[in-house]
């Protein structure tokens, strides 16, 4: 396997992507030279500077993982991954300390006018009235946006004596209050309070420009703005207009609309007081260190065949969601392969149903395995990203249900399989922590452990079934490594469920010779590897 490293990373993650694949360093290039060379390459590794865009996408045939060694994804088509079940990966935190840092950086340089007075004094000039600052302390900072980054500006601007004002859509009032802050809910409540304002959202149609014209009139008269986030969050001709006739004091912008050609940008070009930096928020040793190898880590596990950390484009298996539900992944992905498996007929809908304790926690990581492990079954190349995609797209329904129903487990999940012909009914739990169970199936309460080759065999209830269903197979050369017999207390047809686990793979003809023994309904060979 082979892995591209482009966009100056640092080298130190080649030497961690060598220990699955071989890494393979490049300039940057543009769309056209990346199409010509990407087909080679099972992984990508960039910064900011290359855009990997649908062409690239589709042209990277053998592609399973893109890495963007940063916080942001935005020069990466997520749609077009996730479509092509490509896992995009960033480091979302490995530059917070940096980022964070240079915000307050700017904030306390704009205040201070440090670059204009150094300038000034390195010209030999002695100008001290002329560069008369302000202080931050006692002022209002307000941040919009209270994930990482913004909680440690927030952090750092509280011990500067700053008052804070958050607004985030994504956190709630009682973490901003026990943090000692006040919570806005709308952005419009801290516009006309606040004397600094610093943003730390994502670029997202939501936020493209939402500090405009409009929001900027309703701001105090005198407020001071940084944006170290995302160019074109704030609208970069309406703070232009705004620092000319003086309604925003001073600017401090590290980013910006047209990346890395900024020569007719309007903050460029604007009189007013503005203090500008080359998108440094992360351009520290430590944190450009920091992401190349978090992410180089990540590729590495993900060709390893491990998962990733921070893969933007599967919400559901963000860690935070993972962690408490990571010990049923496995057996929800099992729960769905063997239900497709013993169905007939297309499929039609992917119901679940939690109980136990799961049914108080984030399941969406569960149904994401249900569904991967279901249509691996009769897709190929299925993964965590494209599962849901497929269902989507082929109309498959699918829906999960917490129940409070009492259970024999610590937790349970369920999964009824709908066909336009029959329905199936699977059940998996956990009997200890790392013992996973198959513990229904259609009725027959079972204890199966999942494995590799199992096969179902519903069979009469009568002497020497087992016997001569081990006849046929020890013929075959096919060792029994576990067997399970069950009965449907509820049916009265007398037909029970011989569920076998073997050592190697059954082929048809032998499922054939199994079902043409008296008293052997059809027999059902399962492979929870594929």
């Amino acid at each position: 396997m082979k892995v591209l490293i482009t966009d100056k990373i640092n080298e130190k993650a080649k030497n961690i992507i060598d220990e699955a694949a071989e890494g393979v360093i490049l300039p940057t290039m543009n769309e056209e030279e990346l199409c010509s060379v990407i087909g080679e390459y099972d992984a990508l590794m960039v910064r900011s500077q290359t855009k990997v865009t649908q062409k690239v996408i589709e042209a990277g045939k053998n592609l399973k993982i893109i890495g963007r060694a940063g916080v942001g994804v935005d020069n990466i088509d997520l749609d077009a991954a996730t479509k092509n079940g490509i896992i995009v990966v960033n480091s979302p935190d490995g530059n917070t300390n940096a980022a964070a840092e240079h915000t307050v950086a700017l904030m306390l340089a704009m205040s201070r006018n440090i670059a204009k007075a150094a300038d000034s004094t390195k010209k030999g000039n002695w100008e001290r009235s002329k560069f008369t600052g302000h202080e931050v302390f006692g002022k209002t900072l307000g941040i919009i946006g209270f994930g990482k980054i913004g909680h440690h500006v927030a952090e750092t601007a509280k011990a500067l004596g700053m008052k804070i004002l958050v607004s985030d859509p994504y956190t709630t009032k009682e973490v901003v209050e026990k943090f000692g802050a006040k919570y806005v809910s709308q952005p419009d409540e801290l516009w006309p309070v606040c004397d600094y304002i610093t943003v730390h959202v994502p670029k997202t149609k939501e936020t493209m420009h939402m500090i405009n014209k409009d929001t900027i009139a309703k701001m105090k008269k005198g407020v001071r703005l940084i944006n170290c986030a995302r160019g074109g969050i704030i609208d970069e001709t309406a703070l232009a207009e705004a620092l000319e006739n003086g309604h925003v004091a001073q600017a401090a912008i590290d980013v910006f609309e047209t990346e890395p050609d900024i020569k007719n940008c309007p903050l460029v070009t604007t009189t007013g007081d503005i203090l500008l930096t080359p998108h440094l928020g992360a351009s520290t040793e430590e944190a450009q260190l920091k992401v190349a190898e978090d992410v180089a880590e990540q590729i590495r596990d993900v060709l390893s065949g491990g998962s990733a950390r921070s893969a933007v484009n599967i919400p559901s298996l963000k860690p935070e969601k993972l962690e408490p539900v990571k010990d049923y992944m496995q057996l929800s992905e099992n729960i769905g392969k063997l239900a497709m498996q013993i169905s007939s007929g297309n499929l039609k809908g992917i119901y679940i149903t939690v109980k136990g304790n799961l049914a108080e926690l984030d399941v969406s990581p569960l149904e994401t395995a249900v569904v991967k492990g279901v249509i691996s079954s009769f897709v190929n190349d299925v993964n965590y990203v494209n599962a849901p995609v497929i269902a989507k797209n082929k109309g498959f329904d699918v829906a999960t249900t917490k129940s409070n129903t009492s259970t024999d487990y610590t937790g349970s999940v369920t999964l009824k399989l709908v066909t336009d012909k029959e329905t199936n009914t699977v059940s998996g739990a956990l009997i200890a922590k790392d013992m996973p169970r198959i513990v229904k199936i259609n009725g027959y309460n079972v204890s199966i452990e999942p494995e590799k080759h199992m096969l179902l065999i519903p069979h009469e209830n009568k002497p020497a079934m087992v016997a001569k269903v081990a006849t046929v197979l020890g013929d075959k050369n096919i060792n029994i490594t576990r067997m399970n017999v069950a009965q449907n207390r509820s049916k009265e047809d007398n037909i029970s469920l011989m569920i076998i686990n073997t050592e190697n793979e059954v082929n048809p003809e032998t499922i054939n010779n199994i079902s043409d023994i008296d008293g052997i309904c059809k027999a059902k060979y399962i492979n929870l590897s594929k």
